[in-house]
Parts: C-alpha cells; sequence; structure tokens
C-alpha cells in the first residue's frame, strides 16, 4: 500500500540518488520545505492549455528544488496523508493566484484512495475551494490498482465530489487489472494512459493497439482521455489521430513553478497566441 501511495506524487521514473541523499518527508513538512510545480495538460486537437497536474517538490536551503524520489521512498503512511492535504489545499489556494493573472484552469491532483478514509476531503475542498464563479473544479486523480478494491467508497466519493463540481480521474490506466466489467462501474471522468503504454505509440504496434483499446473504451464510457509521458511529435500525433483527447508530457512541458507558469501563460495572453505549440516556450523547462 504505502508503495502505491508514494508513487502518486512522483513523475516519470525515479533518478539515481545515494541513500544517503534522501530527505525524510516529515522534515519536508515540518520545515514548509514543500511546494506544487505544475505540468500543463494540453488538448490535442488545438494544442490548447486545459489544465495542469500538480506535482510535489521539495525545496532545501542547501540543495535546492528536490524531487520526490529523494523524500518520498520511505515516507510513512501518516506523513503521506499529511502531504496529501497540504497538496490539496495549496493547489486550491494557487488557482486563485493564477487566476488573478487571467490564467484560470482546472488542477489535477494526486490522492491515495486510503485519503478518502483519513481525510475530510470533501469538507476541505467545501471550505478551502476558490468562490470565484470561474473556478472550473478539480480533478482527484486516483490509480487503477488501488481504486479497483473498494467500488462502493469510490462511488459515494465521486457523489461527494460531484456536488463540489470536482470529479475523479484513473491514473495509468492499465498498469492495474481492472476488468472491464469493473471498470464500467467506476464513477469517472477521465482515464489517463499509462506512460508505458504511450511510449513509442507511434510505431510499437502492440503501444498503438492497447492506446486505441483504451481510447475506444473511454468513448464506449463516456470518458475523457488523457494520455501521459508523450515526448516526441510523432506520439502526438498518433494519439490525436486515434481519438485521444488530451496529452501531457516533456513535448509540451516539463513540471514547472507557479510564478514560472504564470508567466508563460501571461505573455501568451498578452500576445493573443494559441495557448499550446508543440510548446517551444514550456518544452524544455528543467522539472
Amino acid at each position: 500500500m504505502l508503495k502505491e501511495l508514494r508513487n502518486l506524487f512522483s513523475s516519470g521514473p525515479a533518478p539515481y540518488a545515494d541513500p544517503k541523499a534522501k530527505i525524510p518527508l516529515g522534515e519536508v513538512l515540518k520545515r514548509n520545505w514543500f511546494e506544487l510545480w505544475y505540468q500543463p495538460k494540453i488538448e490535442l486537437k488545438t494544442m490548447r492549455l486545459v489544465g495542469a497536474e500538480a506535482l510535489v517538490r521539495a525545496r532545501h536551503p542547501q540543495r535546492g528544488v528536490v524531487a520526490p524520489f529523494f523524500f518520498l521512498p520511505d515516507a510513512n503512511e501518516e506523513d503521506l496523508h499529511a502531504l496529501t492535504e497540504q497538496v490539496i489545499l495549496t493547489a486550491l489556494g494557487d488557482w486563485d493566484i493564477f487566476n488573478e493573472h487571467g490564467v484560470a484552469m482546472k488542477f489535477a491532483v494526486n490522492v491515495p484512495v486510503s485519503a478518502f478514509v483519513k481525510l475530510p476531503i470533501t469538507r476541505m475542498l467545501r471550505e478551502a475551494r476558490p468562490r470565484a464563479a470561474n473556478w472550473p473544479g478539480m480533478v482527484l486523480e486516483v490509480t487503477e490498482d488501488q481504486i479497483i478494491h473498494d467500488l462502493n467508497l469510490a462511488n459515494d466519493v465521486a457523489g461527494e465530489l460531484r456536488e463540489l463540481n470536482c470529479t475523479l480521474a484513473l491514473d495509468d490506466f492499465g498498469a492495474g487489472y481492472s476488468s472491464l466489467a469493473r471498470l464500467k462501474q467506476l464513477p469517472f471522468s477521465e482515464l489517463k494512459i499509462d506512460r508505458s503504454y504511450v511510449m513509442n505509440c507511434d510505431h510499437d504496434q502492440l503501444n498503438a493497439g492497447l492506446c486505441e483499446t483504451i481510447v475506444e473504451l473511454s468513448k464506449r464510457f463516456g470518458l475523457k482521455t488523457v494520455a501521459e509521458g508523450i515526448e516526441t511529435v510523432h506520439e502526438s500525433h498518433k494519439l490525436q489521430g486515434i481519438g485521444c483527447q488530451v496529452g501531457q508530457g516533456y513535448l509540451f512541458a516539463k513540471p514547472m513553478p507557479r510564478s514560472q507558469l504564470i508567466g508563460l501563460m501571461s505573455k501568451r495572453l498578452m500576445k493573443s497566441a494559441p495557448v499550446a505549440q508543440p510548446v517551444r516556450g514550456m518544452a524544455y523547462v528543467k522539472g
């Protein structure tokens, strides 16, 4: 269970690191080193920004920005739930700041299924959500292998979230083991195709077939499809061609601090330019 919880807050493969360089998550939270970085989500047909996924980082006073690999692997469940609370509340507060700069988009945050039992998430959202009329709600992403064990909980949570204009997304779809019968019962608004299937989907026949199957399933169930880990123009074109609506990955943008994304988006809004081309202004920001 803890392994799955930790994986929720990471993006991409873990870098190699000396174990001595790791930082306890409890210390990150206690010293307020935690911060959110945002990776844009792009509508593949129009190449426009339609949202962003919030990803955790730690800003260490000596080491600078630290990736999740250095502070999540050994975290306990209590600290991971405390992190979940901070992620949700910070993302809600950040949305107001983005909106003040004319950038209003839907954020997605990763939430371990156990947090819906341990934390008053719907109450947190109800009390802390932005009051602006144009707030589009929030997407809470859960992984397939966690949620599949408690469909009743998923349905109860989804009903409460709908009242707050929030929805559930099934993250890393294909990496778990949902049966089609169970998938039909899951109360999600979108499926996120696991990056392992997206990789080389433009020429790998197996991955291409799997992506096509997932997109077709999404259409049948009335769900939006989001592809993770897009790194090449060819992958993007392939996914658009089979009907995948949204993508994210290093082709478009690496995760970046709030201020950097606001700056980039503000410049594009001033120029009245499409929000995302294959995004030269974003694509090579270090994450």
